[in-house]
């Protein structure tokens, strides 16, 4: 059966918690107000469903975000636009089988509509190759390194610029046409242009 990529519903966030605490050294832990702040302010959070079953979830928040995370708050410093991926993760089960693959075509046509790159980190551990080169194989770059504070964990900023992301602004400016493959997340207090800086 398929990987259906589509927005998480309030009542599967237990399960997204679950799978993100489960995850392992290379995935930050999660708390529940954690887990609420990106529900509430997350511009692209959507689970991985595999045969009726959670198999992962992405999450991502733009430049216009209140997020506090200091990795956030590095790209916040150096690019006045772009999509921060803050976490992936893929159930043990499914690891192996494509959906961090899918997972990261979306997320990319989602952003190229909206800023002019995408921004993450991979931790630096002897574990960590496989997750940089999974990267590179998409077009990211390192750009720096940073000691995360409070963790003394070392990670590699990446950032992949979007090449689409110029033509769709001067072909459509803020003015999408209304498609429902073009939906965004509804955000309560937040302005929805992602795009503008500001």
């Amino acid at each position: 059966m398929s990987i259906v990529i589509r927005d998480v519903r309030e009542h599967e966030l237990d399960q997204v918690l679950a799978l993100n605490n489960a995850a392992g050294p290379g995935i930050l832990p999660m708390d529940a107000a954690k887990l609420r702040f990106f529900w509430d302010n997350a511009d692209y959070f959507r689970v991985a469903e595999k045969d009726g079953l959670l198999a992962g979830f992405l999450v991502a928040l733009s430049n216009q975000s209140a997020h506090e995370s200091p990795n956030f708050r590095w790209f916040a410093e150096r690019y006045p636009q772009f999509l921060y991926i803050d976490r992936i993760v893929v159930a043990s089960t499914r690891r192996g089988t494509g959906v961090g693959r899918v997972f990261y075509a979306d997320v990319q046509s989602y952003a190229e509509l909206h800023v002019p790159r995408l921004a993450a980190e991979v931790f630096m551990e002897s574990s960590s190759h496989p997750a940089l080169l999974f990267h590179g194989s998409f077009g990211f770059r390192e750009v720096g390194q940073q000691v995360m504070p409070g963790t003394g964990l070392r990670a590699s900023m990446l950032v992949k610029e979007l090449c689409s992301f110029s033509f769709v602004d001067q072909a459509y400016g803020k003015s999408l046409p209304e498609q429902p493959w073009l939906g965004t997340r509804a955000l309560p207090g937040r302005n929805r242009q992602l795009a503008t800086g500001t």
